[in-house]
């Protein structure tokens, strides 16, 4: 007899079979139906989050959004499912985290633009999208309470082009591997944007820190590779795995638009690997002096603004992450735990073998300025740059700068901007003006050398680049040069939209270590009507202002650029100039490209 078998025992034969009987078989029979009806439809109701838990939950859940990068947010889904199945509480009331998968990079452009976020906890792959996010002047308050996974950065290769580098035997530094695989043509090597990747900035910042350790040119070393890549490069991490040769075709074989060889995380290879089957799959570099790790951390947003139901949540679903069975969750998504030893058998899957060095000490961490200096290049190599180079040579700029061994304002901004001439291709095309008060005639400011390209030949066998290079290094402050920064920046925006070039990154680019000075100038809101009424959004042409030393005018250069689409800084020390000029390529660069 059945389970669910309604017995009789005190029937006979003849009642069993009788009117009495076939009654109960029928109430039976309604009352099952009934059943499997409200289950079912509470079922639907449960897949469809109007019935998230049961009576005990229903009023009291607090409800929690959650934004995670989208290799991460499927397994993040899978813990909140846990903990609604499982009634989880905080402080007595159940939690109700709801999960949404973002890219990274937007939801640090929305948070640094001073957007008003639909969530309270963000779970991005990587902490450079935190400070991406902190870096805007208006931007959304967020902070990281922990992290919730890990995984390295390597260079995934197809099976055959993995053999011709030696793999899994031979192992490289990142230099090394970079060279090795942008040779020639025939390994052809991808990778996603890295100003929308993680895992590619973090690779290209690798690669020249790595050369510079070795003792060659780090910076061409990662501008080799960024030109590389340039050529073959996809939207996002996703997209570009999609661009794999299909067939583990090795170098010189297949479809020429496809790659044999990524920059990817360990995570992407794992799971490429695994949702391939039987087939062979990704084999994975990871390099001897270090792998970057993904490291996804655990950030609330506008902490201040939540609720205290809605803070104690999101740290009880931070611990909750932490858990054995969260854990082993993330581990069959093929993530690593933070701090912890790799796990042999998931990291194989993704592509590693020995002697690889997949479970050796992770490189440190690229620095906020190696990481600028590596987009600023980024930006430069994939849209050749037009700037006009505007520096202040008043007579304070001959003040010495604390620290620099007496050099002067002006020593150290010629030798900052000469570092920054150095990041620049022969393709892209820079000019120079100075300026103070009544510098030619009546003018506060004159044109040195005329904006063209670096590459070009000038009179007496050298080139634009070297023409500059003199210029810079000839600046000299004038004596008793006031600051005529208004009238200044003016006449160099309305030349710079007027000798605009389509399919560059268009720019002007002034630099002041004071307030304007000149009483006969235009004023600032005049300067600041007339700089909008130029400002052309279909062609582009953002001002990148820098204030330099303690009387620079931060406020007025900030509010200036801004009216061109632009961005200003403040330095204290002119030495940051070309960190500077780098990021701002970076920041108002990335927003030209989108028009």
């Amino acid at each position: 007899m059945g389970r669910h078998s309604l017995p009789d025992e005190h029937a006979t034969e003849g009642t069993r079979g009788g009117p009495a009987a076939a009654g109960r078989r029928r109430t039976v029979v309604v009352a099952t139906l009934l059943v499997l009806v409200v289950a079912g439809g509470a079922a639907v109701a449960a897949s469809s989050g109007l019935l998230s838990f049961g009576d005990a939950c229903r009023d009291s859940a607090v409800r929690l959004d959650l934004v995670a990068s989208p290799d991460l947010a499927p397994a993040v889904r899978s813990v909140a499912e846990r903990a609604r199945a499982d009634k989880v509480t905080s402080d007595g009331s159940c939690i109700d985290v709801r999960v949404t998968a973002r890219e990274p990079y937007k939801v640090a452009a929305a948070l640094g633009a001073g957007r008003e976020p639909d969530f309270a906890v963000w779970i991005p792959d990587s902490a450079l999208w935190v400070d991406r996010a902190k870096e805007g002047g208006e931007s959304v308050p967020v902070a990281t309470a922990g992290h919730v996974a890990a995984s390295p950065v390597a260079l995934a290769l197809v099976a055959p082009a993995a053999k011709s580098l030696g793999w899994p035997s031979r192992t490289y530094t990142w230099a090394e591997l970079a060279a090795a695989a942008t040779r020639s043509d025939a390994l052809r090597l991808g990778a996603a944007d890295p100003a929308r990747s993680a895992a590619a900035l973090l690779a290209l910042s690798s690669v020249g820190r790595s050369a510079a350790h070795e003792g060659a040119d780090g910076g061409t070393g990662a501008a080799t590779l960024a030109k590389a890549l340039a050529q073959r490069t996809a939207d996002t991490d996703a997209q570009v795995v999609e661009t794999l040769a299909r067939d583990g075709s090795g170098a010189g074989r297949g479809d020429p638009r496809r790659n044999q060889a990524v920059v990817l995380s360990e995570q992407a290879a794992y799971a490429y690997n695994t949702g391939r089957g039987a087939k062979r799959g990704l084999d994975l570099f990871y390099p001897k002096d270090g792998a970057p790790l993904l490291d996804y951390p655990y950030t609330i947003v506008r902490e201040n603004r939540l609720s205290t139901d809605r803070s104690r949540a999101a740290m009880r679903f931070l611990t909750l992450l932490g858990e054995p069975e969260s854990r082993r969750t993330l581990g069959r998504s093929g993530f690593r735990t933070p701090g912890e030893a790799a796990d042999e058998a998931a990291v194989k899957k993704a592509g590693a073998a020995s002697p690889q060095p997949y479970a050796g000490s992770t490189a440190e961490t690229p620095s906020a300025k190696e990481l600028q200096e590596a987009l600023g290049m980024w930006t430069i190599i994939v849209q050749s740059a037009r700037l006009t180079t505007v520096v202040d040579a008043s007579g304070s700029m001959a003040a010495p700068v604390p620290g620099a061994g007496g050099r002067s304002r002006m020593d150290v901004t010629k030798a900052s901007l000469l570092r920054a001439l150095a990041q620049f291709t022969p393709e892209d095309e820079i000019g120079l003006w100075d300026f103070a008060t009544r510098l030619d005639g009546s003018r506060d400011y004159r044109e040195l050398v005329p904006t063209a390209r670096l590459g070009d030949p000038v009179e007496g066998g050298r080139t634009q680049r070297d023409r500059l290079t003199a210029a810079f290094g000839a600046l000299q402050p004038v004596p008793d040069g006031a600051t005529g920064l208004y009238d200044t920046t003016l006449a160099a925006y309305k030349q710079a939209t007027a000798s605009y070039r389509p399919g560059r990154f268009n720019a002007l680019v002034i630099l002041t270590d004071g307030a304007n000075e000149d009483p006969g100038s235009i004023s600032r809101g005049e300067l600041i009507t007339r700089l909008r009424r130029l400002a052309d959004p279909a062609k582009p042409v953002p001002m990148i202002a820098i204030a330099v030393g303690p009387d620079a005018d931060g406020e007025s250069v900030r509010e200036i650029a801004r009216a061109t689409g632009g961005a200003g800084y403040q330095v204290t020390d002119p030495a940051e100039i070309q960190a500077v000029i780098l990021k701002a390529i970076m920041t108002v660069g990335q927003g030209s490209r989108a028009n």
